[in-house]
């Protein structure tokens, strides 16, 4: 029992120690990253891409930085024109660099003129992690800093209060080994230390990658079974809710950095100025509840229940699309080409789906060019398929694009300018798994697209635990 219990604690301290510097080293790079990518933001501040007037002087570059640019929530920026403190924003920062005389200092003396500077300094404000950014415009004679800092202890926080919750856990964790051991002996003890042994090899836990081995057909070995698919059902949701994350913070915060950049401006005494703010921000607003609207509707799908079958005529519901379709754009020439027979499908789903497609063909079609909305079963009625396609005239979609057009928020070079959230083709493809089919793309380069989407006439699949989208 002692060997069990020392071999316990050096694995949950081992364990524990390594978990801790992985996700210190990991603080620290993503604040090295945040830093980093301060440079790029200000080089197009500093190009006036972001502004409406030009930027003539560092004064006017750094202000619009200042403005532009929202500090997160342990970080704080200074804005130095000749070496001296001149500016800040205009919110709440947790902690002010201007404050503490020995670091704006060291921040001039470190500075260099051509290139950006990146260090740590303890000081009064704490432990901070900070880029100096050399700011320079033609014809002006004055030289600028911009200067961005993190607090490594707050952003060190959460990752100490992890390990101070882990050290509880795994103390609970030994009493409770050593209480097990106690009680455990002979042929009971074996296959549970086999089982541990075979876990504990696993060298690579945190990102839920390794398995454990399956060997015979015992209790414990269905146990490892088990454990296996738990691993897999864990692995798929955090690697759905690190990209659902990313992608909704990528996307929500230009609409969140305009609204707040023109609120902050916004001239409450100006009334033509208050209306187009106003007007700005709704419109901001409806297209972050539109993408909201999509993201939930596509992890929606992966709910068991997402689809709610019945029994639809093909015939009458293609002509029933195709006449909704129509609407999208009455000056084209609509063809509605229906097959017979019955399919067991959610109507309502399908009709968001084939719509979509459709939209999609009225905006990147050639315009005149006609839109032929197309039913087909193939196989038999047990196992057969439905093909549900839009077929367009436009330019085509070349082969290097036709994969990740399904992507989410990904949007061909072709369609800029045109609205929408970049999700429509994944939501298709969402319902259509949903549905246990797929959707295909076919039709040479040039020669317009066709988008069919493919489900099963009868049996219908259970959608799979993949990433959303």
């Amino acid at each position: 029992m002692v060997a069990i219990l020392v071999v316990t604690a050096f694995g949950l301290a081992a364990s524990g120690v390594a978990s801790y510097l992985v996700q210190r080293q990991g603080v620290f790079a993503a604040v090295d990253a945040q830093l980093l990518h301060t440079v790029p933001n200000l080089k197009t501040i500093a190009s006036g891409k972001t502004s409406t007037t030009p930027l003539t002087s560092v004064d006017s570059v750094l202000r619009v930085a200042m403005q532009q640019v929202i500090p997160a929530s342990n970080e704080s920026v200074l804005g130095f024109v000749n070496g001296k403190p001149a500016l800040i924003p205009a919110v709440n920062l947790p902690f002010r660099i201007d404050k503490d005389s020995a670091l704006v200092a060291r921040i001039v003396r470190e500075a260099n003129p051509t290139n950006v500077v990146i260090g740590t300094a303890k000081s009064t404000l704490g432990t901070l992690r900070y880029v100096i950014i050399p700011v320079r415009v033609a014809g002006d004679p004055n030289t600028g800093l911009y200067v961005a800092a993190y607090d490594l202890g707050s952003e060190l926080a959460s990752v100490a209060q992890s390990f101070q919750t882990y050290l509880r856990v795994a103390l609970a964790a030994l009493a409770l080994v050593g209480l097990v051991a106690s009680l455990a002996a002979g042929r009971l003890l074996r296959p549970i230390r086999l089982l541990r042994d075979a876990a504990a090899s696993s060298s690579n836990a945190a990102e839920l990658t390794q398995r454990v081995p399956v060997t015979g057909s015992d209790d414990v070995s269905e146990l490892a079974a088990t454990i296996n698919s738990m691993f897999d059902r864990l692995q798929d949701s955090a690697m759905s809710q690190r990209r659902l994350l990313s992608d909704v913070g990528h996307e929500l915060k230009t609409p969140i950095t305009i609204i707040r950049g023109h609120l902050e401006l916004l001239d409450a005494g100006n009334v033509a100025e208050v209306e187009a703010t106003r007007a700005l921000g709704i419109d901001e607003l409806d297209r972050m509840s539109t993408l909201v609207s999509d993201i939930s509707l596509l992890a929606a799908s992966r709910a068991p229940h997402f689809v709610e079958l019945s029994e639809v005529d093909i015939e009458s519901f293609t002509t029933a699309v195709g006449t909704k379709a129509s609407a999208l754009d009455p000056t084209r020439t609509w063809r509605v080409e229906p097959a017979s027979g019955l399919a067991l499908i959610d109507a309502g789903h399908i009709t968001q789906a084939w719509l979509q497609l459709a939209d999609n063909a009225v905006k990147y079609s050639t315009p005149g060019e006609p839109i032929a909305i197309t039913s087909e079963v193939s196989g038999t009625a047990t196992s057969g398929w439905l093909h549900l396609s839009v077929r367009d005239g436009g330019p085509g979609i070349a082969p290097e694009a036709r994969q990740r057009i399904f992507e989410r928020f990904s949007r061909l070079e072709t369609s800029k300018g045109t609205e929408g959230t970049g999700l429509g083709l994944s939501i298709v493809s969402a319902i259509a798994e949903a549905h246990g089919g797929t959707v295909v793309l076919s039709g040479p380069p040039g020669q317009g697209s066709t988008f069919t989407i493919r489900i099963p006439l009868v049996n219908v699949a259970q959608p799979t635990q993949q990433d959303v989208g």
